[in-house]
């Protein structure tokens, strides 16, 4: 086939599990995967060619960069820049306006190679490139795919932009040839706010993996009671319970509770933490590999997904972390949002608890610590339900989608 997929995300590329399956199976399909990204010096690679033959050209986020990256360098001898933790600041009026020319810039960059590419289809994730990828297809003549992995008009983080991100999508969402989402919810969203099809729901369910069980965790942070390990794992970031998790952890007795990731939250947490007095109980590891993620997983004992009804984004997920708990044979306790309740109730393979009950989130954990037998039926449960909703049962979807598109437009 050897047609040219050119995608574009809002990031650096280098943990992003959705687009990195999509581009992997388009690429074992015969087409050939572009992935433009953001470029940080010192960190990231502006070209690289991945060992599956997907390619990634990346776009500094400012032209400013190199400058920052001296000035980090002499203020306090670092040459790479660490992602803020904490509250995020509001920035100035001076510090807005230069925010939008380096975004500006950095878009006109990825419009720039994502024409240079000479692409047969330009693939949007996300609302922030669905602008710069409408617009590069519609100068190379060649068809939109977007792919909404969220609902920004409704999300946390969002609000102020509510109204310009519903505009966008309202304006650009139909013009696409092609339409992705990750729930059936979502898909049923975008279906009636947009009057577009309803769009193809590819879930973010993780490749098919027999990781054994280890002592992965336990050894990495010196646990030395045998204590079962509760884990959560993703971004730690504001609407996900996660302050609940470290509250319950202060209740539940004889657990570890380990946070895998970073984001936002994480200063917080561990402040929390500290001011219970649960550092013996309640330990953090950094942002870990998409490669090793499953061996860090599969060494927990029961997975923890607290997320909260705080908007329609929350409300209508699935996440990443409820398969990838299944994938690793992990009995879950989780809150209720639909999406989650279904897979949870269909496999038998957890508890599910309200999303703002801190008493009933901790005894949900402390009943899968004291019962083993428990925890062992729950997770032969996941375990099957891993064989049954992984990516490789959905990914013939995504190449048929393509074929539909290709077929009727080159």
């Amino acid at each position: 086939m050897n047609a040219n997929v050119s995608m574009i995300v809002w990031n650096e590329f280098r943990n992003d599990a959705r687009v990195l399956k999509e581009a992997q199976t388009l690429q074992s399909a015969g087409y050939q995967v572009t992935v433009h990204a953001l470029h940080t010096p010192g960190v990231t690679q502006e070209r690289e060619t991945l060992p599956c033959g997907v390619k990634i050209v990346r776009v500094a986020r400012s032209p400013l960069w190199k400058w920052r990256k001296k000035h980090l360098a002499a203020s306090n001898g670092q040459t790479q820049e660490k992602k803020p933790s904490g509250p995020i600041k509001k920035l100035s009026l001076k510090g807005q306006l230069l925010r939008i020319i380096a975004r500006s810039w950095t878009h006109l960059g990825l419009l720039y190679q994502l024409v240079r590419s000479k692409p047969d289809v330009v693939h949007g994730h996300d609302v922030n490139t669905l602008p710069t990828a409408w617009l590069a297809s519609v100068i190379a003549r060649v068809p939109l795919v977007y792919d909404a992995h969220e609902i920004s008009t409704d999300r946390e983080g969002y609000a102020s932009f509510r109204k310009i991100v519903g505009w966008v999508e309202k304006k650009l969402m139909p013009r696409a040839a092609g339409t992705i989402t990750t729930t059936d919810i979502r898909a049923k969203f975008f279906a009636l706010a947009y009057k577009v099809p309803r769009p193809l729901v590819l879930q973010n369910r993780p490749r098919l993996t027999q990781v054994p069980k280890n002592d992965k965790i336990r050894q990495q942070l010196g646990l030395t009671e045998g204590w079962p390990i509760a884990v959560y794992q993703g971004g730690l970031q504001q609407g996900r319970g996660l302050e609940r998790i470290v509250d319950a952890a202060q209740q539940v007795e004889g657990a570890y509770f380990v946070f895998i990731g970073g984001g936002r939250l994480e200063l917080p947490l561990k402040e929390q933490t500290a001011r219970l007095g649960l550092e013996d109980k309640v330990h953090f590891i950094d942002t870990v590999s998409l490669d090793e993620l499953p061996h860090y997983t599969a060494s927990a004992d029961i997975g923890v997904q607290a997320i909260e009804n705080t908007c329609l984004n929350h409300y209508s997920t699935d996440s990443n972390k409820l398969f990838e708990y299944m994938m690793a044979g992990l009995p879950i306790v989780a809150t209720k949002p639909p999406e989650i309740r279904k897979v949870v109730h269909q496999f038998d393979f957890g508890i599910t608890v309200p999303p703002a009950d801190t008493d009933a989130l901790a005894q949900a954990i402390q009943q899968l610590v004291d019962d083993s037998e428990l925890r062992q039926r729950y997770g032969d449960n996941a375990a099957k339900g891993g064989l049954a909703l992984n990516w490789e049962e959905q990914e013939g979807k995504l190449v048929s989608l393509y074929e539909n598109i290709l077929g009727t437009s080159i």
